[in-house]
């Protein structure tokens, strides 16, 4: 049996407000398997987004052991999480912060600039996403001349643009009509799976969340699956 791409163990998170001790994650475990999409599902204020930043390395605070291909993550320092966040994990957020001054290419191809791919490579790799993800006529849009869901595929285009191992999407389409969310979604997925990566997606509709290959629940701090 292959290595889990994302092994989360005993994952503890508590925050303090107002003089009292607020235990968001209690003691999470969860396997992510090469390939595997697991969707997330809670209501708002579960903890979901905590969990994702905690196995993003996008917050400290917490308590427990995160390993991502094989790698103990938790205890690096600061360089350690940049390089495993830049050439391991993609990132997709309800809302898609994309550059405003930047075109939907140049919004992708520094993802991959960033990650020592060569210009030409990068702008070739944001073409065939974009153009996969039907804005091949709108490279060259900035995010002010696209729609929502359009801008949403472009975040989506610029977290695969490295291949990465693990994406992780947080409420990806819950800024979009349910329409275009269930399109974006849709290819989303199909991405997902086309390159083989394993995906990690926290949402709180559960008609999406069936799309994908698993899904576990957040409740009271802690997984359980569906």
């Amino acid at each position: 049996m292959s290595e889990p791409i994302l092994k989360v163990e005993d994952l503890r998170r508590s925050f303090t407000q107002g003089g009292d001790t607020i235990e968001v994650l209690r003691g999470v475990d969860l396997v992510v398997n090469p390939g595997e999409i697991v969707a997330l599902l809670g209501p708002s204020g579960s903890g979901k987004s905590t969990l994702l930043q905690a196995v993003g390395l996008l917050e400290g605070g917490f308590k427990g052991r995160i390993s991502i291909a094989g790698e103990r993550v938790e205890a690096l320092d600061s360089a350690g999480r940049t390089r495993v966040r830049r050439d391991r994990l993609g990132f997709v957020y309800q809302f898609h912060h994309l550059l405003p001054d930047f075109s939907a290419r140049e919004n992708v191809l520094l993802a991959g600039l960033v990650a020592g791919r060569a210009e030409k490579d990068a702008a070739a790799r944001a073409d065939e996403l974009l153009t996969a993800l039907g804005l091949g006529a709108r490279l060259t849009h900035r995010p002010s001349q696209l729609s929502g869901g359009e801008q949403q595929r472009v975040a989506v285009a610029r977290a695969l643009a490295n291949k990465p191992v693990l994406v992780l999407a947080d409420e990806p389409t819950g800024n979009l009509d349910e329409a275009t969310a269930a399109k974006v979604l849709a290819e989303f997925l199909a991405l997902v799976r086309g390159q083989g990566s394993a995906a990690l997606v926290a949402t709180h509709n559960i008609a999406l969340a069936r799309q994908m290959d698993r899904v576990v629940t957040l409740h009271e701090g802690r997984l359980a699956a569906v």
